[in-house]
């Protein structure tokens, strides 16, 4: 009913309240195809589609509309919830190779990230010890000419230059490098025993003599 002041209302009809079996079947199908669930992780990709092929292949089974409407539902969600699961972890990698070790407003040298590593082990602060012995690290290779002085420089990026320069440590300098991602851009919560490790990387970084120099 329209009159004075009052919005005309439209009565949609049409739509399957309750969908047989094959109906639901292809709401599941369109709904796979929907651009948001097709993101470069190429094994969620191929969880869908064979999905989507079980679902083809799917007899009824004598199920009612309602309980084939309520299967559908339950794999929507199993779906979204995988795909949750796995963009997860795949940002969280994405973002630890775009964020650098030194910012271009640090300025320390690797004396005062050394400092201020060993202030943050006194008080049992880890994980930034971790952090801050790691970047001296790099502000050292930087000093020394082993490194180009580049804000941004990733972990990795510092870890994979300076194993040309110094190649016998370039399994220590690689897993500095994980070690430090982990610790400030993951969920790992450093330990004493991590900050040993970076320190023994440090010593063996400033003792060892380079075979080239790179840039």
């Amino acid at each position: 009913m329209t009159g004075a002041g009052w919005p005309a209302v439209h009565v949609v009809t049409g739509v399957p309240v309750e969908p047989d079996a094959a109906e639901a079947r292809r709401w599941l199908r369109e709904e796979l195809l929907d651009p948001a669930y097709h993101r470069p992780e190429s094994l969620l990709q191929r969880v869908l589609a064979w999905l989507a092929e079980q679902l083809d292949s799917m007899p009824s089974l004598g199920m009612s509309n309602r309980t084939a409407l309520l299967v559908v539902v339950g794999v929507v969600l199993l779906v979204v919830l995988v795909a949750l699961r796995i963009a997860g972890p795949v940002r969280a990698t994405a973002r630890r190779r775009r964020v650098g070790v030194l910012h271009a407003d640090d300025r320390r040298t690797a004396a005062e990230l050394r400092d201020a590593a060993d202030a943050a082990a006194r008080a049992g602060t880890w994980s930034l010890a971790v952090a801050d012995r790691y970047r001296a690290v790099v502000r050292d290779l930087e000093e020394r000419g082993l490194l180009d002085e580049r804000p941004g420089r990733t972990a990795h990026e510092a870890a994979r230059v300076a194993a040309v320069a110094l190649p016998q440590h370039a399994d220590l300098l690689r897993d500095g490098g994980d070690l430090f991602d982990d610790v400030v851009y993951g969920e790992r919560t450093a330990t004493a025993d991590d900050d040993a490790a970076v320190r023994a990387l440090d010593d063996a970084v400033r003792a060892a003599r380079p075979a080239a120099v790179t840039t």
